[in-house]
């Protein structure tokens, strides 16, 4: 390890000798507890912080017995903490859905970290938006490993609203694009830094709607490292969680999950191939909802990453482009459809259009993925919505995993069979796969079900 490792943060670990990040792989443990109406509550993040870690030995550690290769959890922005959080800082966050928080991972060094902070804070300016404020991320060291500790970044907020408020639109993902195009602009920056022999950054998530906490931690480490999660106030609709085990790889603070969309388990075999056409296909990729700032998106897919973060790339693309979620997990990891004859005609019909815009990114893999517009803002309308997770397995299948509803109208979807626990006479709904979709029937073959409140 380099003097300076410290402060390369951007998870773009370089080719050495017989290592290349290509082969970046993971073998780790999912799932997710959502509340099927979209009710936010501190109790689901209580059960999936249980539920991750039950997930423990879907994990690996290092040889100092406390560094792991990385948990995490994605949550619904949690409006009532972060705007008493601030307020003692002196930031005055607006209404749910009117801001975007950032998950940023900064060199730890003072000078690099500031310098780090107004190349984030020139971005945002350029692209129409200002910035709120910065937050220090409450962090307890004696909680991580010595590899990890060596390693960590410092880890702050950045709170983000648009200069002003366009009346016409009835719809909040506009500024979510604008805070993806930001995010992007914020990579390009980290990219030219670190081609420079600068210190690094790394954005968690940068969302309107959702927020990241992961790290180099074991699953049992994630809600003493971060004690925002086990706040009185602290609550979601929906938490997804995962616990990696990284193979023919190594471990760090930026590729731990979930991503901005996806916590994954298993590996894409195709990805060499998907990787291609995703760069062939830049040339030609236009959206009349991102018009010119299309060419801010490129590269889709950034350099030296896992497979999972690859596959969370695209899949934001397709999403902030228009797709529904679920869509566009059925458009990247597609049933075996050709061959099946019992598969109703419609849907062979979607899968057979789709083949021709992208071919399939496929291996023994498992993913589940945040609709981020569950319960979110509209200015006309307010917070609507249910909570959603479209959870997949490739064609060519992937670890076990079992559904739970309780009679509360909460679900849980665990990988490996490791769930929270739950009292029988409590549960309403039990079984393997999805709850509902395509081939949710309980005899283990594939599902891209959803659970979701109407």
């Amino acid at each position: 390890m380099t003097k300076d490792s410290t402060d390369d943060l951007a998870g773009s670990l370089r080719r050495e000798g017989l290592y290349d990040p290509s082969y970046e792989h993971d073998g780790c443990g999912i799932g997710f507890v959502a509340h099927a109406k979209g009710e936010r509550s501190a109790e689901i993040v209580r059960m999936a912080l249980e539920l991750l870690e039950n997930l423990s030995h879907r994990s690996a550690v290092a040889a100092d017995a406390e560094s792991g290769d990385g948990a995490g959890m994605l949550v619904q922005i949690p409006h009532a903490f972060l705007w008493r959080a601030c307020r003692s800082l002196g930031i005055s966050l607006p209404e749910i859905g009117t801001y975007g928080v950032g998950m940023m991972f900064l060199p730890p060094n003072d000078d690099r970290r500031l310098d780090a902070e107004r190349r984030i804070e020139r971005v945002v300016a350029e692209r129409g938006c200002r910035v709120l404020g910065w937050r220090d991320v409450p962090v307890d060291d004696r909680y991580v490993g010595v590899s990890a500790r060596a390693t960590r970044p410092a880890i702050r907020q950045l709170f983000v609203s648009p200069l002003g408020v366009n009346l016409d639109v009835d719809d909040a993902s506009a500024f979510e694009r604008a805070l993806y195009v930001i995010r992007k602009c914020i990579e390009r920056e980290a990219r030219e830094a670190a081609s420079l022999g600068q210190p690094s950054m790394y954005v968690a998530s940068l969302s309107s709607r959702t927020l990241v906490y992961k790290g180099m931690l074991r699953p049992t480490q994630l809600r003493h490292f971060y004690p925002d999660l086990v706040e009185a106030d602290f609550a979601s609709a929906l938490a997804l969680v995962h616990s990696r085990f990284s193979t023919n790889t190594f471990p760090s603070w930026p590729l731990a999950h979930p991503y901005r969309y996806v916590c994954h388990n298993g590996e894409i075999n195709t990805l060499r191939g998907n990787l291609t056409w995703m760069r062939v296909r830049e040339s030609s990729i236009a959206s009349d909802l991102f018009g010119a700032d299309v060419a801010q998106l490129f590269p889709v897919v950034s350099e030296g990453q896992s497979d999972s973060a690859c596959f969370d790339n695209v899949l934001e693309l397709l999403v902030q482009a228009g797709r529904p979620l679920a869509h566009a997990m059925m458009m990247l990891m597609p049933e075996a459809w050709e061959g099946d004859e019992t598969m109703p005609p419609e849907r062979r019909a979607f899968y057979e259009y789709h083949s021709a815009l992208l071919e399939p990114w496929d291996g023994p893999a498992a993913m589940a993925a945040c609709q981020h517009d569950a319960g979110t803002h509209s200015r006309r309308r307010g917070i609507e919505g249910g909570a959603g997770i479209p959870a997949t397995v490739s064609a060519l299948g992937g670890g076990a995993s079992r559904h739970t509803q309780r009679l509360s109208s909460r679900g849980a979807k665990p990988s490996r069979d490791d769930r929270a626990r739950q009292a029988p006479t409590r549960l309403r709904l039990h079984g393997r796969g999805a709850p509902d979709g395509p081939r949710a029937d309980g005899d283990g073959r594939r599902g891209a079900g959803r659970l979701d409140g109407e």
